[in-house]
C-alpha cells in the first residue's frame, strides 16, 4: 500500500511540474517534429534533381517562409520557377533580385538571374551579372562566371546579337 501511495504521489509530483508530455507534442517524438529549413533544402534540391517542381515549390515555399532572409532559398525558388515546365520569369526574377538583396556577393544568384534575363531576352541584363561575377571571382574561371559566360555565347549565335 506504501509502494502505491508513493507511486502515486511521484505521478502526481511529475504531471503537476509539467515534466511529462503528450506523445503528440512537437519535439517529443522525432518522426512528428517539422523539417528544419536546411532540411526542406535537401528535399527541394532532391526534387529538382527528379523534375518533381512541385515538390521542391511545396518546400521552398514553407522553407521561405520560415527563413525569408536566407538568399539560397530565394535562389532555389528562382531557379524553380524558371526551370519548370511552364517557366514563370517574372516570378523567377522576382526570387533572385530579393536573394540578391540579401547576399550582393552570392555567385550563384548572379549566373541565374543572368540565366533568366537570357530566357526573357534581356541579353544586356545577363550581362551586367556576368560583369559582377567576374569582378567577384576576381576572374574569368570560376564555374559560375564560365556558365553565364557560355550561355550569352550560345544566346548570341542563336538570336544574332
Amino acid at each position: 500500500m506504501k509502494r502505491i501511495l508513493l507511486t502515486a504521489a511521484v505521478a502526481s509530483a511529475i504531471l503537476s511540474t509539467g515534466l511529462s508530455r503528450a506523445a503528440d507534442t512537437p519535439g517529443s517524438n522525432p518522426s512528428v517534429r517539422s523539417p528544419s529549413v536546411a532540411e526542406r533544402i535537401a528535399a527541394a534540391r532532391k526534387a529538382l534533381d527528379a523534375k518533381e517542381h512541385s515538390r521542391a515549390m511545396r518546400e521552398l515555399q514553407v522553407a521561405v517562409r520560415e527563413d525569408p532572409r536566407n538568399a539560397d532559398i530565394h535562389n532555389l525558388l528562382g531557379y524553380t520557377y524558371r526551370t519548370q515546365p511552364q517557366p514563370n520569369l517574372v516570378k523567377s526574377i522576382e526570387h533572385y533580385q530579393t536573394g540578391l538583396k540579401i547576399d550582393p556577393k552570392h555567385r550563384g544568384l548572379h549566373e541565374y538571374i543572368g540565366q533568366a534575363y537570357l530566357m526573357d531576352k534581356k541579353p544586356a541584363e545577363a550581362e551586367k551579372h556576368l560583369v559582377e561575377l567576374e569582378a567577384l571571382c576576381g576572374n574569368k574561371t570560376c564555374e559560375e562566371y564560365q556558365e553565364l559566360s557560355k550561355a550569352l555565347v550560345a544566346y548570341r549565335a542563336k538570336n544574332g546579337g
